[in-house]
């Protein structure tokens, strides 16, 4: 059974930054691709970026491209979010996932196992 666990959300003034540490267990985190998606009140679960097996590739929403960073570190099974110049529309709920072997980085039910979302609210 795997676990995600995100943590680091918080209240900040836009401008500033946060970074989010999402802590898997299990031996098999580097076997995958992992991702980031964020809710906002009452919108849809969205794609905010995604990373491959060894951390070489990434993907992100053209909404936080260039302002957020994901990266991973295998050996401590973390995944983590930075995100820099954070702006009101950032405000949301955020989750990590490990995406399914072969399924799309992009789509949210190719993800398999997600964890309990961590809020970050950004206030103008």
């Amino acid at each position: 059974q795997v676990q995600l666990v995100e943590s680091g959300g918080g209240s900040v003034q836009a401008g500033r930054s946060l970074t989010l540490p999402c802590a898997a267990s299990g031996r098999t985190f580097g076997d995958y691709g992992m991702g980031w998606f964020r809710q906002a009140p009452g919108k849809e679960r969205e794609f905010v970026a995604a990373i491959n097996w060894s951390g070489v590739t990434t993907y992100y929403a053209d909404s936080v491209k260039g302002r957020f960073i994901i990266f991973r570190n295998n050996g401590e099974n973390t995944l983590y979010l930075q995100m820099d110049s954070l702006s009101p529309d950032d405000t949301a709920v955020y989750y990590c996932a490990r995406r399914k072997e072969g399924g799309s980085y992009f789509i949210r039910s190719d993800y398999d196992y997600w964890g309990q979302g961590t809020q970050v609210t950004v206030s103008s």
